[in-house]
């Protein structure tokens, strides 16, 4: 196996989960009586470029299917997080009713929907149909397909090249990070911007977040390895912010290598964080299957403990990154009954491997759970707020990572 970006061969594992099915592969009842397919769910790091990525295994096609359940709007969080960005993108730039946006992995719209509303020419990219489907029910144009170099170049010769090129947390989910590069780099406008958000490798090494490892995610990055892909391609980072979202994300600005923008300070600076954290050292990677280890063994002694005391845990957030973590547990319905989650696309189904079902939120108050077990911890604030009444019956509520914590 060769790095997805530079080509060097891996030989070094940074985190072996051992085998799961694909994170947001729900189950139906029918699902329950058939066989589950399983992929190895291993991480190594390329010592040549830093680049952090999945052992090869599956076509992008047998993740994003055509039910996809992952709606984003479905979290009020990240709503208005999308919100934020929005306005902030429409005043730094000037954008108006003579610009172009578009959206790579645009979901159900919980971005592009801000700048319809402020009659901004848009555009979506998105291959799942369930997700494209309840975009256009907002009034957003989509094109229903993988993003690439030959889409790019489709595109761009159809005159709809982009002055904002915007894709959040999609950069790590694509199999073929150079030709996905290359098409930002076609589809750009000249002149134009391009912004990137995803978790930084930084923060998941600092934080223990071995959870956010699943199949969708196919590299895990940082600025140092981000600029090198960018480069590549003929683009440049010219600004950085650090986000708090996913535990903490950077949003990269790109732009033309032959812009003549101003690189930034931020730029050197958060490259400068990296070396002084040691983000180009082996012995760090090598040294992580440990951290994973540690908060999976206190999460099962946790269920164990409740289980054996007669307590009831029930956990919140049907995310992928809680199948990641259950998986890897070998939590079943006997330690943890079910799981509450507010999307009804999920409702009713089943977890991938543990085959909890997930519930109804509005079955809380009836179930009264001892402790309520948050998976999506990157939403905990959000979640300890919408479901305070568990405290009304003595109830606690729980996260895992990057400790485990019983507030």
């Amino acid at each position: 196996m060769k790095c997805r970006h530079c080509g060097q061969p891996l030989e070094n594992v940074f985190l072996d989960l051992g085998f799961a099915p694909p994170s947001n592969a729900y189950l139906n009842e029918a699902d329950l009586t058939a066989p589950e397919l399983y992929f190895p769910l291993k991480l190594y790091v390329c010592d040549h470029c830093w680049l952090v990525q999945t052992i090869d295994y599956s076509r992008a096609d047998e993740l994003f299917s055509h039910d996809y359940a992952y709606f984003s709007s479905v979290s009020k969080t990240w709503l208005d997080h999308a919100e934020r960005y929005s306005v902030k993108m429409i005043d730094r730039f000037g954008l108006g009713p003579h610009s172009h946006v578009v959206e790579i992995a645009s979901n159900d719209g919980y971005l592009l929907k801000n700048f319809v509303a402020r009659n901004i020419p848009c555009l979506g990219i998105e291959p799942t149909a369930s997700t494209a489907q309840a975009a256009r029910a907002l009034g957003i144009p989509v094109l229903q397909e993988f993003f690439g170099e030959s889409l790019a170049h489709r595109l761009a010769g159809e005159g709809r090249q982009a002055d904002l090129l915007a894709g959040n947390n999609v950069f790590a989910h694509v199999p073929d990070i150079n030709d996905f590069t290359r098409g930002l780099k076609v589809l750009l406008k000249p002149g134009g911007v391009v912004t990137l958000e995803f978790p930084h490798l930084m923060r998941l090494l600092e934080f223990g977040q071995f959870d956010t490892v699943y199949h969708e995610h196919f590299s895990y990055l940082s600025l140092y390895t981000v600029s090198h892909i960018f480069a590549e391609a003929g683009l440049r980072v010219w600004l950085v912010e650090e986000l708090p979202t996913h535990g903490g994300s950077l949003r990269v600005y790109g732009c033309h290598d032959e812009d003549a923008r101003a690189e930034d300070e931020s730029v050197a600076r958060i490259l400068a964080e990296e070396e002084h954290r040691r983000m180009r050292d082996l012995a760090l990677y090598l040294a992580f299957q440990a951290t994973a280890n540690r908060i999976k063994d206190d999460l099962l002694t946790f269920l164990l403990e409740q289980k054996r005391a007669g307590k009831r845990v029930m956990a919140y957030g049907a995310a992928a990154k809680g199948n990641t973590l259950l998986n890897y547990a070998g939590v079943k319905p006997d330690l943890l009954a079910g799981v509450y989650d507010a999307a009804p696309s999920k409702q009713g189904k089943f977890m991938p491997g543990s085959h909890i079902p997930i519930l109804d939120p509005q079955r809380i108050i009836e179930d009264r759970p001892d402790y309520l077990l948050i998976l999506p911890w990157n939403i905990a604030a959000e979640v300890r707020t919408q479901q305070a009444v568990i405290t009304s019956w003595g109830g606690h509520f729980a996260v895992a990572v990057p400790s485990l914590e019983v507030s």
